[in-house]
């Protein structure tokens, strides 16, 4: 069984002979990189990915990469393409093949495709020499660069260097197109991206459910406002406009004679309020900086248009 500090230092080493495969690649990048921005910024259809293999697997990984950054893609399996999923390729598409050794004999059929039909065809192999690289339109040729396991031949850097490459091919294109973050939560509805994108508008209790009263309004109607609206919270309104916030703070703070005051006179005024088109992470980042559990969401007039508890943040994942 091999030592602790043997089985360190070989991870240290793999990951160190990554890390100058990856620098010398951002030194030396591919002769056709921008021209393969260029190609696949302008594609009618989708970029098509296909690869077998370890190649297969970082192929599916790049064209999920670019799909859901706003570049069309989708995964074409090398040997299934061969029975029939052919098809699923245009001439409105760009195929994008991926092969270490240039010689995957699985990529002949795409290949052969691409040259009947005049499709463009981009290729990724660490050899500028090989079959497919000739084949093809455009040549993204990985640096020689040794892998990182102990014997020299499985799939580890080079398969390292296509996954980056693919990952500087998709955040090219994002800022070609001036991807946004708005854009980003489209494809990412789900999950903790999901959450992280949404927006105050999305989590907001509409305005049918905002506690409000009026400045002059009696604290024993405030009161029974607050809590039939549940939020422990207030505002009070001049006129439309948000002016003040009754908070359980407040209330402690004008104990003495609470009732003969009215709300105007109870509350804080200049209240933290937020856009509907903030972000639920700083929204939650505010509430959290501010020790407050409530915002109200208010428009350009300070008119509100809603309002976002910190449990509404919690409950959507927003943390």
């Amino acid at each position: 069984m091999a030592k602790t500090g043997s089985v360190l230092q070989t991870g240290q080493g793999v990951l160190r002979t990554e890390a100058r495969a990856l620098t010398l690649m951002a030194d030396t990048m591919p002769a056709d990189f921008e021209a393969v921005v260029t190609l696949m910024l302008g594609v009618k259809g989708r970029v098509i990915v296909s690869g077998i293999g370890k190649s297969g697997h970082i192929g599916r990984k790049i064209s999920s990469t670019l799909a859901s950054t706003g570049t069309p893609s989708s995964f074409v399996h090398a040997a299934e393409a061969s029975h029939g999923d052919l098809g699923m390729i245009t001439r409105e598409d760009v195929c994008l093949l991926i092969s270490n050794s240039g010689e995957t004999p699985e990529l002949r059929d795409i290949t052969l495709h691409t040259r009947r039909f005049s499709i463009p065809m981009v290729a990724i192999s660490s050899r500028p020499d090989s079959t497919l690289m000739q084949a093809a339109d455009y040549r993204l040729a990985l640096p020689e660069a040794p892998e990182a396991c102990t014997v020299g031949m499985a799939p580890t850097t080079s398969t390292t260097l296509t996954l980056a490459l693919g990952d500087a091919l998709a955040v090219a294109l994002m800022e070609a197109r001036n991807f946004l973050v708005e854009d980003f939560h489209i494809f990412h509805p789900g999950g903790k991206l999901g959450a992280q994108m949404s927006t105050v508008a999305q989590l907001m209790h509409g305005a049918q459910e905002v506690p409000v009263v009026a400045a002059d309004t009696s604290m024993s109607e405030t009161l029974l406002v607050m809590t039939s609206k549940g939020f422990g919270i207030a505002g009070v309104l001049t006129g439309g406009r948000l002016t003040g916030v009754i908070s359980d703070g407040d209330l402690r703070r004008k104990m003495d004679h609470l009732m003969s005051h009215t709300a105007g006179e109870v509350a804080s005024v200049n209240p933290v309020t937020v856009s509907p088109d903030l972000l639920a992470a700083q929204a939650l980042a505010l509430m959290n900086e501010r020790k407050i559990g409530a915002l109200f969401v208010v428009d350009d007039d300070d008119r509100p248009l809603g309002i976002l508890h910190i449990h509404d943040c919690l409950r959507a994942g927003v943390a």
